[in-house]
């Protein structure tokens, strides 16, 4: 279907929608638990949206671009960039510096936990915080971090790199991790919300697992493109990927993703999905695709139902809120916006 043939009457954006052209790459969003937005882009700003989406408020947080970015552990947003330093920017638009980690250095990936449980990663190392901001630890991996997760209870923090992913208890007197081997480079990474799954997305277009159970491992291939986005669904039962031309979703329940066919939604026009965002309640994922299309697909029963038209560059991130009502986007173009999905 040619941008032309759609209409944007058709889609929930034109009814319930705030957009911004915000001039640079959107390159990470997320809410904090109070319903503020906030997007780390490509010029070093961190844009932050009040709830009800009408207020952009626009803080300069990095000389140079945002790395990453996630929600702090009760409200604003955390930050790495690629001039070497952490930082916390407030729902009010203050910034405030929790370490810096080196000039020449990129914090490349951030994390952060409801307990006040802080990471970022530079390089090899990765360096973990309080909620106070003092550094509890600096833990050192074989080969560049390619992506870090902290699980659900704020116990264990994993981190990819090359040939596998290590996985690291934050309150152990001796810092020795449990290793996850597989041949390879390995970058993003998620656990799953019951803890007993890591997943890696690889550079070679395909993702490895790890049953934590049994080391059994878990190989996921045949897509066309690399995976950038992961998610699982709120219970474990999915795994929702991009890297094809429709949302690949694999099941993670009754044995796991082994010798099963993954399910796939939204497909068939050859463009990229370029990411995903699972509900925090419903079994339904938010799937934004190269070319700005941006839908929602329920896994049930495979509905489909638009959210926002192609051309305004690919979306290059995606969120929700805690209570699922409202869904963020930005595009590679810098467009961005916030969707009020609340019943009427």
């Amino acid at each position: 279907m040619s941008e032309s043939e759609y209409a944007e009457a058709d889609f929930l954006l034109a009814a319930r929608g705030h957009t911004q052209e915000l001039g640079a790459w959107v390159v990470d969003l997320a809410f904090s638990k109070d319903g503020t937005c906030g997007l780390g882009l490509g010029d070093g700003t961190v844009r932050i949206v009040a709830p009800g989406g009408t207020d952009w408020a626009t803080a300069a947080a990095h000389d140079g671009a945002v790395l990453s970015l996630v929600a702090d552990a009760k409200d604003g947003f955390l930050s790495g960039g690629d001039d070497g330093r952490l930082v916390r920017t407030a729902a009010d638009g203050t910034v405030s510096e929790i370490a810096s980690l080196g000039t020449m250095k990129w914090v490349e990936h951030v994390a952060a936990h409801e307990s006040g449980l802080r990471a970022a990663s530079v390089g090899k190392l990765l360096h973990v915080f309080d909620a106070r901001g003092e550094k509890l630890k600096t833990l050192t991996h074989p080969s560049s971090v390619g992506g870090i997760a902290i699980d659900a209870k704020g116990k264990r923090i994993a981190a990819s790199h090359y040939n596998g992913a290590s996985l690291w208890f934050v309150a152990a007197r001796e810092d020795k991790p449990r290793v996850l081997e597989w041949k390879g480079s390995h970058a993003g990474i998620v656990l799953s919300p019951d803890g007993t799954h890591v997943v890696t997305a690889m550079q070679e277009n395909a993702l490895h697992g790890w049953r934590l159970a049994d080391n059994q491992h878990m190989r996921m291939s045949g897509y066309p493109s690399k995976t950038r986005s992961m998610a699982f669904t709120a219970r474990g039962r999915w795994l929702a990927t991009s890297g094809a031309d429709s949302v690949v979703i694999w099941p993670f329940f009754g044995g796991g993703p082994m010798g099963k066919a993954p399910t796939e939604l939204a497909g068939g026009d050859g463009v990229l999905c370029s990411a995903v965002a699972c509900h925090p309640q419903h079994e339904v994922v938010a799937a934004g695709f190269a070319d700005g299309l941006l839908l929602l697909a329920e896994i049930g029963s495979g509905k489909i139902v638009p959210v926002a038209p192609p051309g305004h560059g690919g979306i290059s991130a995606l969120a929700w809120n805690a209570a699922g009502s409202q869904l963020a986007f930005g595009t590679e173009t810098g467009f961005a916006g916030i969707v009020d999905l609340a019943r009427r």
